[in-house]
């Protein structure tokens, strides 16, 4: 399929993408402070600049959109038929990054959880794998 749009177009709509506060990382901001969990964001000092990091749970959450990092499962995950080359060069780009990034950050001690793109917009298989993830505290012998 062609793209419908000019280049000009294209630009203007790939520059407005946002890395930060997207729909799925505030869905899952809410659901672990819901969870009584508290975080630092997109601390830029740990490799890949996590989008949540949680020092007390030695755990960062990272929060990946479909498309950009290739989630294999969802049908958003496939790389556009046009300009292929460029493409496929980009997005393996993107994941072999993410897969550095997440042997860096097991080496510093983090556990790391990924949540997709098309989990984050089912509230319920979103707080199953973040309760999965972080599990309450055990109520302390009196």
């Amino acid at each position: 399929m062609a793209d419908t749009l000019s280049r000009a177009a294209r630009s203007e709509n790939m520059r407005r993408i946002r890395a930060k506060d997207t729909v799925p990382e505030l869905a899952v901001r809410r659901a672990l402070h819901r969870m009584g969990l508290r975080f630092r964001l997109h601390a830029s000092e740990l490799p890949g600049k996590p989008d949540l990091v949680l020092r007390r749970h030695q755990a960062v959450v990272l929060i990946h959109g479909c498309f950009w990092h290739q989630h294999r499962r969802c049908v958003d995950g496939h790389v556009p038929k046009t300009n292929l080359s460029y493409w496929q060069a980009k997005l393996e780009r993107n994941v072999l990054r993410d897969r550095r990034n997440r042997r860096k950050l097991v080496q510093l001690g983090f556990r790391v959880l990924v949540i997709w793109e098309c989990e984050a917009q089912h509230p319920a298989i979103l707080e199953k794998k973040l309760r999965r993830f972080f599990p309450p505290p055990e109520p302390e012998a009196a």
